[in-house]
C-alpha cells in the first residue's frame, strides 16, 4: 500500500508523517494527508513554529503530582494558581475533561484526575484510579466541596457513586454535575454552553 501511495506522488518520508498524524484522534488517513499539504505549503513560516513547538512540549512535559494534570511545570498553573479557590474541589476522569471544564472559566476551585473510571469489565478498580490520593488531599482538610465531574455513562456514574460512598464519613459537601449533560455523554466533547448549565446546577449527592 505504501509503495502503492508512493507512486501516486509522495514519498517514503511524507507516508511516515501522514501515518503519524493519522494516530492522533479525529484525523483519518486523508485529514492527515491535508495536514501534511499544509505543512508543506507553510514549510517556510509555520512548519518550524510547530516543530520547535512539539520539541518544547516534548523536553518540558510533566505530570503534576497534586492534581494528575498534565503542564509545563509541576505542580501545574492550576495547583499553583493563588486566586484558586482551595476550598472547592472538582474530581474528572481525565486530563481532557479538566480542560473541557475549565474552558468555561465557571468553576473557580482547583482539580483532581482519577485517571480513568472504575469498570469491572475492563479489570479498572479503585486501585487503579487516583482515588487513594484524592482522599489524601481531602483529609489534609481545608477542602469544603467536592464537585463528583464524572461523564453521564454507567461506568462514570458507577465511579461517582463509589467516590461519594467513601466520602460519607468526611466532612465535606459532595455535588455532581446535573442539567445538561446526556446519557452517555463525554465531557470532552460538550459544548461550553452545556458544560456551564452542568456546573451552575450541580446538586448534592445522596
Amino acid at each position: 500500500m505504501a509503495s502503492q501511495d508512493r507512486q501516486q506522488g509522495s514519498g517514503k518520508e511524507i507516508d511516515a508523517l501522514a501515518g503519524a498524524l493519522a494516530r492522533l484522534p479525529g484525523l483519518g488517513p486523508r485529514s492527515a494527508r491535508r495536514a501534511v499539504l499544509w505543512l508543506v505549503k507553510r514549510r517556510e513560516s509555520d512548519l518550524p513554529r510547530l516543530l520547535e513547538a512539539l520539541a518544547t512540549v516534548q523536553e518540558r512535559l510533566v505530570e503534576c503530582e497534586t492534581c494528575g494534570n498534565v503542564d509545563t511545570m509541576n505542580p501545574c498553573h492550576i495547583c499553583a494558581d493563588p486566586r484558586r479557590d482551595e476550598r472547592s474541589l472538582c474530581v474528572v476522569e481525565e486530563v481532557s475533561d479538566l480542560w473541557a471544564l475549565d474552558r468555561s472559566k465557571l468553576f473557580p476551585g482547583r482539580y483532581h484526575v482519577l485517571g480513568g473510571r472504575l469498570s469491572a469489565l475492563d479489570g479498572v478498580g479503585p486501585e487503579d484510579l487516583a482515588i487513594g490520593s484524592l482522599l489524601a488531599r481531602i483529609d489534609k482538610g481545608g477542602i469544603d466541596e467536592i464537585v463528583l465531574a464524572m461523564n453521564a455513562t454507567l461506568e462514570g456514574q458507577t465511579t461517582a457513586h463509589y467516590i461519594a460512598e467513601r466520602l460519607e464519613e468526611r466532612p465535606v459537601r459532595v455535588t455532581q454535575l446535573a442539567h445538561g449533560l446526556p446519557v452517555g455523554g463525554e465531557l470532552d466533547y460538550m459544548d461550553e454552553g452545556t458544560l456551564a448549565q452542568a456546573l451552575r446546577a450541580r446538586r448534592p449527592v445522596g
